[in-house]
């Protein structure tokens, strides 16, 4: 009897201890770029950048990451869930080898649906089905020039994480997949406003996906110091793009339809951010994308292309550009894949005081490749 007793209590306590113990994994994907990046700026200023034509070889770290994560039930249906995530600069040349991703403390309900409060992915990163680039040129969000107005690869609006945030995502229902955000503005501004987003994709496994999102003064944030053209002034420090925001994208599994000898997947992003800077016109931006498994490769083995076209970045008009990108991936284990890659992003970048002032045409080539490892 004593026995009986003593293995059941082992039972009962072993059990939250099994489920309380945290999974630690993370992202290494290293790459080696060579770039070549040239700038023409017009009508140039006193201060102005001067003209550039750089050729660097870059030994990149790509959203490389280590995380803690893990669970533990409270009731029969619902569970403690956390996540504490974190970029981690492989190549060291940031001087933060840290920066924070999703970091949050939640309740999974098996009837309800989960629920995260804390640092959370926007609702847009729900919608990247489409989006294949990797390394130097997964590079949406990238809307600025570099500090003091060097080369960069410029690209339409890309939410990445809210803080302050609550996010729920709805249980499936017949493949629909429902997820809604709200970020407080804990800012002490009176003119400051919450923000709220909501994204919806359906996938009922037959070959295609359709998804929406959309966001209401959700603010994307990031470091600039570039140049005012209009006053010679430098601008730095952080600025904010509030406003509404739109995704809409959609992918077929082309050979669910038709028949041909090797899978191939077709996609569409279009997308639409209205700023709140007084005067700016609406950024519209498009992404199309194929990517095609090969065949006759020990191991799984694909190559895609990839077109994005950004009109009017940053809500300034005339300020465009075209991006054109071919890469393939190579599976060494499930966990260790091969990256190659070429691509050309060229802009025309305006003044944003006065748009029809042509500032710059910039043309940015790179060609690459590495290894991502994944634990």
């Amino acid at each position: 009897m004593r026995k009986l007793l003593l293995a059941s209590a082992i039972a009962i306590v072993s059990v939250p201890v099994a489920q309380a113990a945290p999974e630690i994994y993370g992202k290494a994907f290293l790459t080696t770029d060579y770039v070549n990046g040239e700038a023409d700026y017009n009508n140039r200023v006193d201060d102005a950048p001067q003209d550039s034509d750089v050729d660097l070889v870059q030994v990149n770290s790509n959203f490389s990451r280590l995380g803690l994560r893990g669970s533990e039930a409270i009731t029969a249906n619902t569970d403690v869930i956390y996540r504490l995530e974190y970029g981690v600069d492989i190549d060291g040349d940031d001087s933060n080898t840290f920066t924070s991703r999703d970091t949050y403390l939640g309740l999974v309900n098996k009837d309800y649906g989960e629920f995260r409060f804390g640092r959370n992915s926007s609702v847009f990163s729900y919608l990247y089905g489409p989006i294949f680039n990797r390394a130097y040129w997964d590079n949406l969000g990238k809307r600025t020039l570099n500090d003091n107005g060097g080369v960069a690869a410029l690209n339409m609006l890309d939410y990445t994480r809210q803080n302050n945030s609550a996010l729920w995502i709805a249980p499936e229902y017949n493949g629909l997949e429902l997820v809604l955000q709200y970020a407080a503005d804990e800012s002490l501004d009176d003119g400051s406003k919450d923000g709220y987003g909501a994204a919806l994709k359906l996938d009922k496994g037959t070959g295609y996906t359709a998804a929406l999102a959309y966001s209401k003064d959700i603010e994307a944030s990031g470091s600039i110091n570039t140049l005012d053209f209009a006053t010679d002034d430098n601008v730095d420090g952080l600025i904010n793009y509030g406003g509404d925001a739109f995704r809409g994208t959609v992918t077929v599994d082309l050979d669910e339809y038709i028949d041909i000898s090797t899978p191939l997947t077709l996609g569409a992003v279009y997308q639409q951010a209205d700023y709140d800077f007084a005067g700016s016109d609406k950024e519209k931006g498009l992404i199309v994308s194929g990517k095609m498994a090969l065949e006759n490769f020990a191991h799984p083995a694909s190559v895609y292309l990839q077109y994005n076209k950004t009109d009017n970045l940053n809500g300034i008009s005339n300020n465009d550009s075209d991006q054109i990108v071919l890469g393939g991936e190579y599976e060494l284990k499930d966990n260790v894949i091969a990256h190659a890659y070429v691509g050309q992003n060229s802009a025309d970048y305006t003044s944003p005081t006065d748009p029809t002032n042509s500032v710059a045409d910039i043309r940015v080539f790179a060609v690459g490749g590495g290894l991502e490892y994944l634990f």
